[in-house]
């Protein structure tokens, strides 16, 4: 940590002497200051948070800034003498201008009131745009701005994630991906969570999401893990005065029911706002398939079948003492309740003695708790602010597994127990700095101490080293990570172009401990740069070129001894001895507006150390078995494309699509067995360096139809070409959605109806050669029917406190995208 502190002061000094020397070429110093105070026209109550916009005289170039205080307030200083434009603005207002002159006789000019007055055309136009996904290109990610089309393609935040460019969800495991890689990390509203990602993205109702930031090249701001970047889901927080709320509900209908609904809540009154939401998810789930095995001409058949109950609360307060000073707390508690069955049967046709089938039952119930503070100081000068953040989250999960197997199986029932324990404590100390007006200084601290425990017990048996069956023994798992950080980052405008460049070092040390046993140590120091650079020629064009340095630090599934889970021929295990992967990851992107849309494309580029990926192994205890689990392999490196467009041919036909495509080299070991020996040895296992190129692409096209201001009708497809990994070739998956959405109540109601997948053509199936000759597939509930309500109530206008956002020093450009 010494080390952390003194490199991060050193850099420290760097930037703030480059600033300097930036700030220093100003030619006119600045000698002047603007102040005054915004009111609503009708009732003369202040309007907190107003954007203060002062622009050059002939209004084509922004000057500096600010916002209204919680009185309304405003001050704008080091203004430099000449003639200028104040506009004042606000969503469901019109816009304020008027024109100023500083002059070294007249250098402190007060406006005096201004009285803004309501613009209900505004007001419905903004209702339009929130029909329609937007997306912003931003310094450092794409903002998908979701809109309602996206909120009535399905129930949770699972089922839209697959019409955002870029990425996918698992249908199987519920894993997500970015631009084809699951080395991704996903925060909701920019904090981690203990939940697991499928069962979090399932918990969250999709009418709940504000936004979805695709940050594939984070600046050093950001924790630098994760090879393909971070997926950050906002989700709307109300903040209107008085009473406020929302609430919404679902029902999804395939083989079997599922159900969803949320409620939203809100109390705004002087200093105080008051917020809380509820939201759950109960529903049976239906899995099966099958794999052939070639050379042996045997068949696994699976069937499963699994009845999950979620439950997601959160409750929070922010609290205003002062125009400077805000105080935020909030908790949020995540429930889960998951009962599963499954049958694996194994039939040898050329053997039938063989023949076995397993059963399966499991019961795993965890409850994830998280606390949150945030307390934040605002100086004098505008946007010139101090942050202190301490999150909190404790996650602990019960599994319960029952294994019974009839014919050859050599093994007896038995019974696994796994009970995990986490925790992970987040610290941070935020300072930002705006040197004047084109120059910005952010620089910070960060713990992290992230603490797992494992207890794994069974009542089986398992063969020791000299071939007996003798009691599986019982494990105690422990591992640790602990993380200290610091960054800095600095950033201009300049006319038409801006840049941002920073670093982040890190100190980490990882322990594992098996049976309070030291299995694996590791300790190292590393420096994370980032640098962005922006051009805008115009206001329809907008080019960029990034750079980041990123790290994969393993997983905890990745590391895991414990078995994850078996079928009669293969399971799944951890590697406690892996070591981080290290990207440089390179970035050019470019946006277009046109008349009646927008294009935005991007291609990318990454060169990876020591790449994590899966290994398959003969299992020494039994050479009839497989082994699956991770290890690292040689350097690789992997690139992509990435096209977005939205057009409206007509005034009620939208047509938003994506277009993505990723290459990349994977490296990996598979262990197979050379003969039909029955009685096979160490000698018989023949190991292979698996190298595969994978090419693969997706494609989402979606059209809206407005009817009429009340009724639109949607229709969907997705097609996502073949894909390869070391094991297997999976075949094309594409689908077609129909969807219908109408409002009522004047828009504070919306009735959804969608019916999924129409063709029934939605399969994961594949072939593979590794380890052995196989084809199969499998199939779930993708043709289904949805059917949501949603009702907002309440009334008064918006004053929210914005928390922490870390992306107030960005420049964007907006259009429309699916």
């Amino acid at each position: 940590m010494k080390r952390a502190i003194s490199l991060f002061a050193l850099l420290y000094f760097t930037f703030f002497s480059t600033s300097f020397s930036f700030a220093s070429t100003n030619t006119e110093p600045p000698i002047g200051s603007i102040s005054g105070t915004v009111v609503d026209d009708q009732n003369k109550q202040p309007v907190a948070y107003a954007a203060i916009v002062v622009k050059s005289e002939d209004g084509t170039q922004t000057i500096t800034g600010g916002i209204t205080t919680e009185d309304g307030n405003f001050q704008i200083e080091k203004l430099p003498e000449g003639s200028f434009i104040l506009e004042v603005q606000f969503i469901g207002y019109k816009t304020h201008s008027q024109k100023l002159v500083i002059t070294k006789k007249n250098q402190k000019v007060n406006v005096g009131t201004i009285a803004l007055l309501e613009d209900t055309e505004e007001l419905s136009e903004v209702e339009v745009v929130a029909e329609r996904t937007t997306i912003e290109q931003r310094v450092d990610r794409k903002v998908i701005n979701v809109g309602k089309d996206l909120t009535t393609a399905g129930a949770t935040a699972s089922d839209i994630m697959n019409n955002i460019p870029s990425v996918n969800v698992d249908s199987q495991t519920g894993d997500i991906s970015l631009r084809g890689n699951s080395n991704v990390r996903v925060m909701v509203d920019g904090k981690l969570s203990n939940v697991p990602v499928a069962q979090l993205l399932q918990q969250i109702p999709s009418t709940s999401i504000k936004s979805i930031e695709l940050i594939t090249n984070p600046s050093a701001k950001y924790n630098p893990e994760g090879m393909s970047g971070l997926i950050n889901i906002i989700l709307h927080k109300n903040a209107n005065i008085g009473f406020n709320g929302s609430i919404t509900t679902g029902l999804t209908q395939a083989i079997e029911a599922k159900f969803n609904s949320s409620i939203d809540l809100n109390y705004r009154n002087g200093k105080f706002n008051f917020y809380g939401n509820y939201g759950n998810n109960i529903g049976k789930y239906v899995n099966d398939g099958t794999i052939l095995r070639i050379d042996e001409n045997s068949l696994q058949e699976f069937d499963f079948f699994n009845n999950n109950k979620s439950h997601l609360y959160k409750v929070g307060v922010d609290f205003y003492l002062n125009d400077k000073n805000t105080i935020s707390f909030f908790t949020n508690q995540n429930i889960f309740d998951g009962k599963g069955e499954g049958i694996t049967a194994v039939t040898y046709n050329d053997d039938l003695s063989r023949n076995l089938t397993q059963f399966f039952a499991d019961v795993s119930e965890n409850q994830s708790e998280q606390y949150n503070f945030d307390y934040k100081l605002d100086f004098k000068k505008e946007g010139h602010n101090i942050e202190l953040e301490v999150d909190h989250n404790v996650f602990n999960n019960d599994q319960d597994a029952d294994f019974r197997s009839t014919g050859a199986s050599l093994f007896p029932d038995y019974m696994d127990f796994v009970d995990t324990e986490r925790t992970q404590t987040i610290a941070n100390l935020d300072y930002v700095n705006p040197l004047d007006s084109i120059s910005k200084l952010e620089i910070g601290l960060e713990s992290r101490i992230f603490e797992t425990n494992v207890d794994y017990s069974s009542t089986g048996l398992s063969f020791n080293e000299g071939g007996n069956l003798v009691p599986t023994p019982s494990t105690d798992f422990d591992y640790s990570m602990d993380i200290y950080s610091a960054y800095v980052t600095f950033g201009q405008t300049r006319d038409k172009w801006s840049y941002q460049v920073g670093a982040r070092i890190e100190d980490v040390e990882v322990k594992a401990d098996t049976n309070r046993v030291r299995s694996f140590t590791d300790k190292y120091t590393q420096v994370y740069p980032s640098a962005f650079l922006t051009y805008n020629p115009n206001e329809k064009d907008q080019f960029q070129v990034s750079y980041s340095r990123r790290v994969d630090r393993p997983g905890l599934q990745q590391v895991n001894p414990i078995r994850e889970w078996a079928t009669p021929l293969i399971s799944s295990f951890g590697n406690p001895s892996l070591v981080p992967q290290f990207t440089n990851s390179y970035e050019v992107n470019y946006t277009k507006r046109v008349k009646g849309g927008s294009i935005t494309t991007g291609v990318f580029y990454r060169s990876i150390s020591d790449e994590i990926n899966r290994a398959v192994y003969v299992d020494r205890l039994d050479f009839n078995k497989l082994i699956l689990t991770f290890d690292n392999f040689d350097d690789t490196s992997a690139y992509g494309f990435e096209l977005s467009a939205n057009y409206k041919p007509v005034k009620w036909w939208s047509i938003n699509g994506s277009f993505d495509f990723y290459s990349q080299t994977q490296r990996g070991i598979t262990e197979s067995l050379g003969t039909d020996n029955p009685n096979p040895t160490e000698d018989d296992i023949v190991v292979e360096d698996v190298e595969v190129d994978n090419t693969a692409w997706n494609l989402r096209m979606n059209n809206s139809f407005n009817l009429n201001k009340k009724l639109t009708l949607q229709l969907f497809g997705f097609y996502r070409g073949d894909n390869r990994n070391l094991q297997f070739t999976m075949e094309p998956m594409y689908f077609v959605n129909l969807g219908a959405r109408y409002s009522f109540a004047q828009g504070k109601g919306t009735i959804s109806l969608n019916y999924n997948d129409i063709f029934k053509t939605m399969r994961f199936a594949f072939d593979g050669e590794r380890p052995y000759p196989q084809v199969g597939g499998f199939n779930w509930e993708s043709n289904n029917l949805y059917a949501g309500l949603s009702y907002r109530f309440g009334s008064g206008k918006n004053r929210a406190k914005q928390r922490k956002r870390r992306d107030s020093n960005t420049k964007q450009s907006s259009g429309g995208l699916l």
